[in-house]
This record gives C-alpha cells, structure tokens and sequence, in this order.
C-alpha cells in the first residue's frame, strides 16, 4: 500500500531561506534564555522562577508569621498564573530557596524533607509545606505601594511584578548560578552586615575605591563555611573586573586519639559539595592507592558535619596529609566570580563590586521615590475626604436635607457647599452611626497629621540628599536585622593563607627509622635496621666482602658516586632488608659493566662535594647539583679512559690535601678549586708517573687528620704540615711518616 503525499494547506506557501530561519529563530531562543531564565536582575538579586514563586506565595498569604501550606498548592499557582514551565522545574527552584546548605538567606521556610548536604533530593511536593521567611517579605516589602512597574502574565490574565522593591541586597548575600546562550554567571554569596557597611561607606563616597570596599566586604560567605585561601590581591582583582574565582577548603582540627595517635576531624566541607559523593571519591581513591597518606575514611555526622579522616601512620604529618587531600580531593575547590547579571532588567553585563552596589542603591531610591509619590497620592485624596467632611459636620441639617429631598443631593450638595466630586461620594457614603463619631476636633487633628506628612514627602521628593539619608536608615536597619551577632547573620566562612611547599609523597610515606646501608665489592646493597657498629658478623655471598658501611635513615636519599662520573640516586626507603645479601646496585641504576662505585653517601642538599678523577683534575660541585631523578644518573665529572673518577669528598674548611698513588702528598688553599655545575674541572695535583689516590678539605686551625687501617685517628697540625704547604698543581712532597700504605685519609662521610 503506497503511502500518500503530504498535500500543503490552504493559503500561499513562502519560500524563505534556512540560514535566515535558524538564525532568527535561534536568536530570539537565546534572548529568552538570556532575559527570562539564566541572568538574575542586579536590582533584586532574582531570575523569574524565583520572583514568581515569592510574588504566589504572597498572593497566598504565606507570611513569615502565618501558616504553612503544601507545596504541591505553590507550585500550581505559580504554574497556572505565572510560570508556564514543568511542576518539576518550579518544585526545585522552591525546594532550593529553602535548603540553608544552598542558599546563605533562605527565602522559603520549609517543613518536611527538603534535601540534605549529602545530596539526597526533597520529599514530594505533595508531602513539604512551605512559608516566606522575613528576608523573602524584606524583598516583597512595599510591592502594594506602586513601587514597581507589573506587566501581564503569560496568558494576560493576571498582572506580574516585572521586578520586586528588594529593600534586603539579594544579588550578592545569596548570589546566583546560571548558564544562558554565550554568557553564564556565577555569583558567591556573601554576608549581609558586610554588604551593608559597604554600601552605607559608598552612599557616603559615591566614587570609594574597590580597596575601600573590600575592606568591609573582604570575600564570600558561603552557607556550608569553609576556609578561603585566595590571595588578597586576586580577591581584589575579581572584585575590580567582575571575573575570577576563589579557592575554598573544607575545615579542618586534628584530634589526638592517644598513644600518640590521632585523626583529621573535618567539620566544614566547600559549598555545593555533595558529603556522600566526597566520601565515595576518597574511598574510590584510597582503593585505588591514590592517597597513599591516608588510611581510612568515615562519616560520623549527625546535625553537624564530622568526617573523620584516619592516616596511614601516626608518623605522617597532618598537615602535610592535608594538602595532598586538597589536592586529591574537592575538599578544596574553587567557586569562580562572573557577575554578569540584567541591568534594569534588560542588559547583560559583566558588572564590578561597585557597580552592582551602586546599581541597587538606584534602585532602592526609585523604590523610595514611588513609594512616596504614591503615598502622597493617598494623603492627597484623604484631605480632600476630609475637607468635605468637615464642610458636611458644619452644616449637617442642611446636608441631612438635601439627601432626602432632592432628587440629585450629590450635584446639588457639589453646588451647594462648592464640593468635588470626590468629597461628594465621601459625603454620600457615610453611614449614619458615624455621623456620631464625626467630631470636628477629630477631623481637624488627623487633617493637620496628614498635611504635615504631606510636607515632609514633598521635601523629601525635591531633596536628593534627604532621600538618601533615608535609604541610608533602611540599610541600617536591615544590617542590625542580619548583624554578624545573630544566628543567622554571623560569618560562616573564614579566611587563611594556604601552606606554601611541596607536597612529597615518597618521603612523608617513608618513616624517619634508623638503617646501616651496606654496599658490597661486588655491588650488592641491603639496608639492615638499626645503626650496626659491629659488621663482622655480617655475611656475604662466596668470593664477596664489604665495600662502605654508611649509617642513614629510611628519609634519606643515597647518592652513588661511579668511577664513570656519574651520579646516581636512590631512595634509602626502598632498598630490600637485611635478611639476605641484598641485591645488585646495576638492578636499582643503569650503569655500564666496566665501571665501579666510588662512593655511597647519605644526600645533604646545603653541602658542596669535591669530584676527582685519577688523572688529577677536579672542582667543587653544589650537592643538590647531582641527585638524579632517573635511572641513567646524572653525569658531573667528566672523563677519559683510562682515567677514572677517584674521590668525592665533602667540602669544609679552607683548605685541601692531596695525596697520589706515588704517596706524595700536597696542600693548598680551597679558593683555588673552581665552583662548577658540570665539566673535567682544573688541575689539582700533577704526577708524572700514578695517579691521583684520595683527597681531604680541613680547616687550617684544626689541622689534617686521617685513619690508619685499625681505625686509628692521627694528626698533624698546621705547623707540622708547613713543609707539604704550596700552590694547586704542584707534585707535592712524600707523605708524613705513619702515614697509610692505602694512600687513603679514611672515610670523610
């Protein structure tokens, strides 16, 4: 069965082009998005889900002080009335207003299930009632007053607030997220006393500085707490320019458990985390050995946040445990600052602190202006009433007369006594009891009460600076309303400088515990526990015997000096234990099979070493110059067959001994070895047949000593060395008597 063609309606059929159509279509799609759904107004803080849902509770009477009702009641009539979207959409955004983890001022007082910090969703509407809290009534105060300009609603209905009189600075105390097409915002929260002492500061200094102002407002105030560690400087950059971001971590206290024990209690946790998906991250990282400083994870809260954060070992340091969570973890985050936001309602802009201040006090004086004008209207209408009534009291009898025998009274009462119309209806509509109770000295006391208001609102429209005197007043009032003394009102977040290093994650794992490193002839290592004084007992492999002892700890880095002039790095924490002959050192590095070790030594990076090779050459090297961080090593000396790399030293004092493998022996001062970073260095002492045997930096006033082969220490002082005393390069003069057939001063690690 062959399906039938598609047949065009009645009526011409316009060809347009498809460009034109997405293009016209998709901009009034962002527009709408941008105007009526993403960007909140700067004068009251609010985008139109949120101004509608206060404006329908108003209507339903939901004060502060009144009952609660079902949510499922609010959301139809925001629905039906003013927000044509999904019950769902609506039932969030009221159910937000109300959480006190979310916003810093809730609007909405909520009662049943509204969610938690562990980012459990809210109960039903149909089982949570709701309120307006007094900061939602401080935004809706004096909409009855023409403060604010209504428009129709979406069916034209009903008439809807196109902004609401705002006398609370609801833009920046509860801030505001949102994504539209091609611009986004995202507004912290921040705390109202603060906010108030800035804008009262800027009411006074229109043109205050943003340092000024941040002075008084020096960040956000976010519900959950927290700990702000952005530097001052980029607070004040964002602050300037509308863009930036502040770096927000949890709080935290140690919290000794005994037994030298103890544990990270975390009682605040960054804003708009979620407690159950933070607990699951950590653990996901702990089983994936991702945080190797941390042992265990566990939530003890109950009304309060109490994460519990157990490290691996009591020798990890809490702080340093700390940092790598906040760099592991969303116990740190960062909030970014992009106040784009509708000013007066139309424009999106991307505003600084004082402009969006600045911007509300605008407002809040056309509010105050309305308000007044309108105000005056009434004052106006009711000494007309009472000019009338007061026309009427004089003459009753007459008044009584004409209203039951004419047939017009009210155009002849108007000619009678002069009357308008107004006055004439007023008259009219008295009820006769009242005609007791309208005393002439009652009249003439509230006339006089409403001419002298009448007065004081007339200055106050002519006189910029009363009006803002007033203003002024309002903020006052509302500072000492949210003051940093109430419950509510008190600073949540506080501010701290982040600890600047490096977090090492190797050397906080290692515990500080002492270890003799032995190395081998043959190049095998092993680190035994403890520092072992006695090493005869120490067992070797077949044809194998000791090279170096060195007492170290399992922090230390070990730096292996070839003869190739190489130096190699190893972590002294992994080396493999003591119980068997260890392994071979070319396992651990790569190393050539013609080339030994020289020596093995514990790594000092404030120390300077002296290299040498056998040809005689040789210079001062900074230590923290040759740690290595792969396994080829780092070459510093270099050489050429077949002379090798023969000493490294340390260096101290101001001079150097010198000793060949001809036994003859030079000093001469330090200052003559040159400093370098890598190269074959200069000539230190000249031979004409052997080599170069071993060398050794002492000071002058101590004298040169040096170990015999029983361990014996021996030595010379200056006066006695005088004879072996020249100029770097010399051949030197043979050894002192006693001194050791090795040609070696021993050990200088």
């Amino acid at each position: 069965m062959s399906e039938k063609p598609i047949l065009p309606g009645p009526g011409p059929i316009e060809g347009i082009e498809l460009k034109t159509a997405l293009e016209e279509r998709y901009l009034a799609y962002a527009l709408s998005t941008i105007m009526h759904r993403a960007l909140p107004d700067v004068r009251d803080g609010l985008k139109p889900v949120h101004r509608r849902i206060l404006y329908a509770m108003r209507e339903l009477r939901l004060d502060p002080t009144g009952s609660y009702l079902k949510c499922a009641k609010i959301v139809g009539e925001v629905m039906g009335d003013f927000h044509p979207h999904g019950n769902q959409a609506i039932y969030d955004a009221l159910a937000r207003l109300a959480q006190d983890f979310a916003v810093r001022y809730p609007l909405v007082d909520g009662q049943g299930n509204f969610g938690n910090i562990d980012g459990d969703n809210p109960a039903a509407e149909r089982y949570t009632e709701a309120r307006m809290t007094d900061v939602a009534a401080d935004i809706l105060e004096g909409i009855d007053e023409d403060t604010v300009d209504f428009r129709p609603n979406y069916d034209g209905r009903v008439q809807e607030p196109v902004v609401l009189p705002a006398a609370f600075p609801n833009l920046l105390a509860n801030g505001s997220a949102g994504i539209a097409v091609g611009m986004a915002t995202n507004i912290p929260p921040h705390n109202v006393d603060e906010l108030c002492a800035g804008l009262l500061h800027l009411i006074k200094h229109p043109n205050a500085t943003i340092e000024k102002l941040v002075e008084m407002i020096p960040g956000p105030d976010f519900p959950t707490g927290g700990v702000i560690v952005e530097p001052r400087e980029a607070i004040l950059e964002a602050y300037k320019t509308g863009r930036g971001g502040f770096r927000l971590r949890a709080k935290w206290s140690k919290e000794d458990t005994g037994r030298g024990g103890y544990q990270i209690v975390i009682t605040e946790i960054p804003y708009q985390v979620q407690k159950a998906k933070l607990i699951e991250k950590i653990a996901e990282l702990i089983t994936e050995k991702k945080l190797p400083l941390l042992g265990d994870v566990r939530d003890e809260s109950a009304e309060e946040v109490r994460l519990i954060l157990e490290p691996k070992s009591r020798t990890v340091d809490p702080v340093l445990l700390m940092e790598s969570m906040f760099r592991s973890t969303e116990l740190e985050v960062r909030f970014g600052l992009n106040m784009n936001v509708l000013s007066g309602g139309q424009i999106p802009n991307v505003l600084s602190l004082r402009e969006v201040l600045s911007q509300w006090l605008e407002h809040r004086i056309e509010v105050l202006v309305r308000r007044s004008q309108h105000r005056l209207k009434k004052i106006e209408h009711r000494l007309e009433v009472l000019d009338g009534y007061l026309i009427a009291y004089l003459n009753i009898d007459e008044v009584i007369r004409i209203v039951r025998h004419e047939d017009d009274p009210k155009a002849r009462l108007m000619a009678k006594f002069k009357l308008s119309d107004v006055q004439a209806d007023a008259i009219l509509n008295l009820r006769l009891r009242s005609l007791s109770k309208l005393e002439e000295i009652e009249i003439k006391a509230e006339h006089d009460k409403l001419s002298k208001e009448r007065r004081e609102i007339k200055q106050l429209l002519k006189s910029d600076e009363l009006q803002w005197e007033r203003v002024s007043d309002e903020i006052k009032q509302t500072r000492e309303r949210y003051s940093k003394k109430t419950v509510l009102g008190r600073r949540r977040t506080t501010f701290a400088d982040a600890p600047d290093f490096e977090v090492d994650l190797d050397a906080a794992l290692a515990e500080k515990e002492p270890i003799t490193v032995i190395l081998s002839e043959k190049g095998w290592i092993r680190a035994l526990k403890g520092h072992q004084d006695d090493l005869a007992k120490i067992d070797f492999k077949q044809g194998d015997a000791l090279k170096t002892a060195l007492q170290a700890y399992t922090t230390d880095k070990l730096i292996l000096f070839a003869t190739n002039g190489r130096f190699f790095t190893l972590e002294a924490s992994q080396l493999p234990g003591g119980r068997g002959h260890g392994e071979p050192v070319r396992l651990m590095v790569d190393m050539e099979e013609n080339h030994d070790f020289v020596e093995i030594f514990a790594h000092d990076p404030a120390r300077k070493l002296l290299v040498a090779s056998s040809g005689g050459y040789g210079f001062i090297v900074p230590e923290e110059e040759v740690v290595a961080s792969t396994r080829k090593g780092k070459q510093i000396l270099n050489v050429s067959e077949p002379e090798e790399a023969a000493v490294c030293v340390p260096v101290e004092g101001d001079h150097v001994a010198t000793i060949g493998e001809n036994r003859k022996m030079l000093v001469f001062k330090l200052d003559e070895v040159n400093e370098m970073s890598r190269g074959k260095g200069v000539i230190l002492q000249r031979f004409k047949d052997g080599a170069l045997s071993d060398v050794r930096c002492f000071k002058k006033s101590d004298g040169l000593t040096w170990l015999d082969s029983a361990g014996r220490e021996f030595s010379l002082s200056w006066s006695e060395l005088k004879e072996w005393v020249g100029e770097r390069a010399q051949a030197g003069r043979m050894a002192p008597k006693g001194f050791p057939r090795s040609n070696k001063f021993g050990s200088a690690f």
